[in-house]
């Protein structure tokens, strides 16, 4: 088993992967949105894009997340927020997901979503 860490800081990385020989896991950390003063869409939309770039940097695609949680700093946003989430979820790989109404770490954050993927052997990228 091999560890790969990504944009690892004193406190956190922006993505774990733990290589099993014939099947990698990827953890990526809560995403949140890099210009927070958007509504609720351009954030989920600026969300969901750097989930795609991380998933982009061990090969794998959003066809491959297989659990997502989804924290919302207001539950009313949650219809908006599906809609957001269905746009970008390919048909037929929905994954296991859970949506939460919590208090984010900044007050300006609507949406952090964290997923975990899971990608067959093919060979890791370097951080």
């Amino acid at each position: 088993m091999n560890i790969i860490r990504h944009e690892m800081g004193p406190r956190f990385s922006e993505m774990v992967v733990v290589d099993l020989g014939t099947a990698r896991l990827l953890y990526l950390s809560g995403q949140v949105a890099e210009n927070a003063s958007l509504d609720l869409s351009g954030q989920a939309r600026q969300v969901l894009k750097r989930i795609d770039e991380l998933l982009a940097r061990e090969g794998a695609t959003r066809e491959h997340v297989v659990s997502a949680t989804i924290y919302l700093r207001t539950v009313g946003d949650y219809a908006a927020m599906n809609a957001i989430w269905d746009e970008w979820v390919p048909k037929g790989h929905s994954p296991a997901r859970a949506t939460v109404g919590a208090k984010l770490i900044d007050s300006e954050y609507r949406i952090e979503i964290q997923v975990v993927a899971a990608i067959g052997n093919v060979p890791a990228a370097t951080p």
